[in-house]
């Protein structure tokens, strides 16, 4: 399921007010006078949101201050409702018909801007060529996990080798996923999710659309789905990829109409999740057309960083939570590309194969426009085996159900190796891939290999330092460089011309279990031709040949 979002920045408010759905951004400048401090973060974050930051080296700062309770009196004053705030950009969405509310918002000191809705249809393209199954009991997890009791689902798990984390006895326990879609229908009835209710692994909900509302009648079975891939535990027919972890189930989407405030919705899903403790989120929404075409997002616009909900993700990430994301259904279709926040720098992005491991042709395709790989990896997303409303198993299609299959194993892989980053954690999963040193638009780095991801976050520093990666190959003038140190040293990179002259050299100072990405954006005066890339430690020395094609 995927929807779209767009963003029109006011300059008219005695025109424009009056376009439904009269639903607007107020943009705060500051946070001055805030009775909340940097030194005093339990008076707004909770302990594990406080420990994930402490784990990770991650400091507190300004950007987790709430939003200033008397701003929002005064917006209350001047007659807006507000529906959600954001502390990670500084501002509130308000619900209002009276552009008088509107002038008297935009006139107030604190308030450096306005952006109102607008809407589009809804695109949904999920959830084909259904099968139905006999429903099992839930019968109690066990350490060792045999193919039988995936049923249906070993196929999914097995491809990307889920099964030997499982079989190590890693389901996600201790650990906590928030789910952020359209709607969880059923799934406090159904018997796929009994083991999560009785075993208190539900640890609340909370709808950003609209906080009357049932989360689990009325609104959407996307996010039962989704979770389903992640959570359902029905023996001999289906068992999640994460079965035995801890959730929040987060409402920001709207299946019924769509609006911009879906937007701020999500974010302020992410930050609630953020300050719960979260690990990991799930995300499998997409947006990139709209009804208005000249409010289309353009291929540029998917750079990783110029849409809201992209820069959203990053900062969820930034916090120290890894965020995987559908890459987008739009393969087939004239957009064909990823879809955002799946072209967000720290997402994990997931496209889609077939049971064969062949590309599924509704998956979108990247790079991202900066020349990032998107989607970065993929897995089975055609055919993926679900619950339903029926309370029984079917097989469906779609980028949404490839991603919640890597965040439940991704969090799995987290919970065995503690000890590392989010973007460590993401980084040994791309390195696991099938196509790591020779990716490409529709795969990404390819298939994963969990098995393999959790050895290579325990191998020898000289074997983890010989996976660098280097990208577009063939170049122009720029190279991508990606670089994972086990220690804290110096790594000379050199570009060395066929006649062994170094045309390029330069000194980066690494720290300790880091993943490091940068750019040699300063090579215009190579030639076209081959060069040899040199990444060179005191242990090791590695090489790659790289073509320019000026």
């Amino acid at each position: 399921m995927f929807f779209s979002v767009i963003l029109v920045c006011i300059t008219s408010m005695q025109s424009e007010a009056q376009t439904a759905p009269n639903k607007y951004w107020v943009q705060f400048t500051d946070k001055n006078g805030s009775p909340f401090t940097v030194s005093n973060p339990s008076q707004y974050l909770s302990q594990r949101a406080i420990q994930r930051r402490l784990n990770q080296g991650i400091q507190i700062d300004e950007s987790d201050l709430p939003v200033n309770s008397a701003y929002v009196d005064s917006i209350i004053s001047k007659g807006a409702l507000i529906l959600t705030k954001s502390k990670w950009f500084n501002g509130v969405t308000i619900y209002t018909t009276s552009p008088a509310v509107i002038s008297a918002i935009q006139a107030l000191s604190f308030v450096s801007g306005i952006v109102k809705s607008g809407s589009s249809k809804k695109q949904i393209k999920e959830i084909d060529d259904k099968f139905q199954c006999e429903v099992a009991n839930t019968d109690a997890l066990t350490k060792s996990i045999k193919s039988a009791d995936y049923g249906s689902a070993y196929p999914q798990i097995h491809m990307v080798n889920g099964e030997a984390l499982h079989d190590m006895g890693y389901f996600g326990q201790g650990m906590v996923i928030s789910v952020i879609d359209a709607g969880f229908n059923g799934a406090n009835q159904l018997t796929a999710f009994d083991s999560l209710w009785q075993n208190q692994k539900i640890l609340g909900w909370k709808d950003f659309v609209n906080s009357q509302n049932d989360l689990f009648s009325g609104t959407h079975s996307h996010g039962m789905n989704v979770l389903s891939i992640i959570a359902a535990n029905i023996p001999g027919q289906i068992l999640g990829s994460a079965p035995k972890a801890s959730f929040w189930l987060l409402r920001s989407e709207d299946a019924s109409t769509e609006y911009l405030v879906e937007e701020d919705n999500w974010i302020a899903a992410a930050e609630f999740a953020d300050s719960v403790g979260t690990d990991v989120i799930n995300t499998s929404l997409g947006y990139n057309n709209f009804t208005d075409s000249l409010q289309n997002y353009t291929y540029s616009d998917m750079n990783g960083h110029s849409t809201k909900i992209a820069r959203g993700v990053n900062m969820a990430s930034n916090k120290g939570m890894l965020v995987v994301v559908s890459a987008g259904n739009d393969g087939s279709t004239p957009w064909h590309y990823i879809t955002t926040p799946g072209d967000a720098d720290s997402a994990l992005t997931v496209g889609a194969v077939d049971v064969n491991k062949d590309y599924a042709s509704f998956s979108s395709v990247g790079p991202a426009s900066d020349g990032d790989i998107k989607p970065n990896i993929t897995a089975m997303g055609k055919g993926t085996i679900y619950v339903g409303n029926d309370d029984m198993v079917h097989s469906g299609n779609g980028t949404s159900f490839s991603a919640p299959l890597i965040c439940g194993l991704a969090t799995c892989l987290w919970q065995a190796n503690p000890g590392f980053t989010n973007m460590q954690i993401k980084h040994a999963i791309e390195i696991s891939a099938s196509q790591y040193f020779t990716p490409d638009a529709q795969k990404g780095y390819g298939i994963p290999d969990f098995g393999l991801a959790h050895q290579m976050l325990h191998v020898e520093t000289n074997k983890i330092e010989k996976l660098v990666r280097i990208f577009p190959n063939p170049f122009k003038d720029k190279l991508v460089v990606e670089f994972y140190s086990s220690e804290s040293q110096n790594v000379t990179i050199e570009i060395v011309n066929m006649l062994g002259v170094t045309i390029y050299s330069k000194v980066f100072d690494f720290s300790s279990n880091s993943y490091n990405k940068f750019m040699l954006d300063n090579l215009q005066c190579l030639q076209q031709g081959t060069y040899i890339f040199k990444a060179v430690t005191a242990k090791n020395i590695f090489q790659k040949k790289i073509l320019n094609i000026k």
